[in-house]
This record gives structure tokens, sequence and C-alpha cells, in this order.
């Protein structure tokens, strides 16, 4: 199949691109960065060159290649303030809204028959009931006001996604990206924050997380693109924990020592209230459904491998190359 692969030099874009060229698809990779279109051609991928923002330079390049299925990882998360969370996911949330909508424009200009969108499964449900959540459950009615503008952009992929009935619309929801290239790799900005004692357990520390190793996450998009049948996806591994379990142990793995404990008062003053929601209320993902309808089980989990990488990739800036939000 001839598949574009939007934000293909992102950490989720260099894991998905070179294996969809190992499966012996005709695989092209879009960049708005001249500088990378080189490796968009070592990862064996035809680059092109398109600013997602620009709807015209969008349907110039999708025309030209001419793609059969459009695979949907623009971001732009290298660094994320949780002070400031509208701030950090701004550029992020354009990508998911203009961005997407231009490549469906532009797929549907040139009869794209599948699209693969991005979206997420670590915040986003309601903080209400059990802590795994399913495909089936609501998102979070009343988000924390900072969030709000993501979580409607979120909800602006999967719609958009899933209404645009001349394709197939599958919608994958990764969990917290952790391996090479992501803020969880042994060189990233999360594991630093922990090995200097600054991710602190915050109250209860009873959120629960959905992790995802970024090699997992790579394979489950290749297995969308191939036989997916559409809907929505929680694209995340076998373990979801609350924060009270799982940063004391990747503390422990990484040579830190054990976090500092904060009361929620005091982690909501230093960190913002997102960081105290996110450390005490959030819910996590199941993978039945993925595991059950598209054939896919994680290889990883957080327990064995997070901050275990040994080859991590450089990390990525540019608004349409990050990581998954």
């Amino acid at each position: 199949m001839r598949i574009l692969v939007a934000g293909a030099t992102g950490a989720l874009g260099r894991q998905i691109t070179p294996r969809l060229v190992a499966a012996k698809h005709d695989v092209a990779g879009m960049t708005r960065t001249p500088a990378k279109r080189d490796a968009v051609r070592q990862m064996g991928a035809t680059p092109l060159l398109a600013d997602a923002l620009n709807a015209e330079q969008v349907a110039d390049v999708v025309a030209r290649f001419a793609p059969e299925v459009i695979v949907h990882q623009l971001t732009d998360l290298a660094k994320v303030d949780m002070r400031d969370f509208q701030k950090s996911f701004a550029t992020t949330n354009r990508l998911r809204t203009e961005g997407l909508d231009n490549l469906l424009d532009a797929g549907r200009a040139v009869g794209v028959r599948r699209f693969i969108a991005q979206s997420y499964a670590g915040w986003p449900f309601a903080r209400t009931g059990g802590p795994i959540k399913s495909e089936d459950d609501q998102l979070d009615p009343s988000p924390v006001s900072a969030t709000a503008s993501t979580l409607e952009a979120i909800r602006h992929v999967e719609r958009a996604t899933l209404e645009a009935d001349w394709l197939e619309g599958i919608v994958l929801r990764y969990g917290a990206l952790y391996g090479p290239g992501t803020g969880f790799a042994v060189d990233g900005a999360q594991l630093d924050l922990i090995r200097q004692r600054k991710f602190p357990l915050i109250g209860s520390g009873a959120g629960f997380w959905s992790f995802v190793h970024v090699e997992d996450a790579a394979e489950a998009t290749v297995v969308a693109v191939e036989r997916g049948v559409p809907g929505i996806y929680n694209i995340v591994d076998d373990e979801p924990a609350p924060v009270a379990e799982w940063l004391p142990e990747v503390a422990r793995r990484v040579g830190a020592k054990p976090p500092l404990r904060v009361p929620r008062w005091l982690g909501r003053m230093l960190g913002g209230n997102v960081a105290a929601v996110f450390m005490t209320e959030i819910r996590a993902a199941s993978n039945a459904k993925a595991r059950r309808e598209l054939s896919w089980a994680p290889r990883h989990s957080w327990r064995s491998s997070l901050g275990m990488d040994t080859a991590p990739a450089p990390r990525v800036t540019s608004a349409q190359d990050g990581q998954a939000a």
C-alpha cells in the first residue's frame, strides 16, 4: 500500500515508518523541516515537505504522492509545563484540529481509503467510577479548566476521523509513551526529574496511569494500517497502576532516592492543579479491545521496561515531529 505518515520523524513516527517500509509498503514521511528529509530517507521512505497547518501545502504533497492510507502522528510536545498546560499544548491542539482537517480534506480529494489518527488514553476519561476504562466509557465531562482545550482537540480528532464516512477511520488512543525518543527515555525529561527528586508524589498518588512502550505503540499502528476495523482502540500495556505504585518503583530503577511526598494542597501550589489531578484522580485504560479485535499484544510492561532503554533516540523539537501527547 501507499502510506503517508504525517510526523514521520517524531518519537512514534520514527518507529512506525521503518516498520511499514520493512513490511514492503510504499511509504512517504511528511515533515515541515527541510533538515529532516534525510532522516526520512534513511528510514527508507520518501520525504514530503509540508507544514501541516498550511492547507495548500498539505493538499499539494498528498496529491503528488496519492496515498491509500494516511497516518496522523502530528504533535508538538518538546516541553510540557504542567503549570502552563494550555500554552504547552497550544500548537498540538492546532495540529489535532486544523492539521487533521487538512489531512482529511487532502485525502478525500485523492480517494484515501483509510485514515489512522493519534489520540490519547492517558488522562481524558471521566474521573468517576472504576480505575480502568474501556473505549465505551465517557471522556471527562468536567475537565480541569487548563486541560479543556486539549480535551476538546482530542474529541475533534476522534469525531472527525470516525465521522468521515467516505473512508475507514481508526483512532488509536495511546497511553503515556516511554522508550527511545520520549520524555520517559533514559535521557528524557521526565526521568531526569525523577532522578533529581523533582517529580514528587502528590497527595494519595491514587491517579491511575496507563503506559505503552513506543515500540509496542508503533506495532499496533502497523496492525491498524494493514487490517484494523474502523473504530477506537486503547493502545496501552497490560498493567495500569496508580502513581503511588509506579513512581517509587521507577525512581528505584533509575537509581534515584524515593520521590518526595507532598500533600495535595502543596502539590497544587508547586505544580498547578493539572499536576495534582493527574497524580490523584485520573483513570487508566484497558487494552482488551485492541487485543481482541486487532490481535495485538504489548511486548513490554512499565514494570520491567520503564527507565531501562539502552539506545535512546535524539530528541525531536519541531512542531510536527514531536511525541505523543
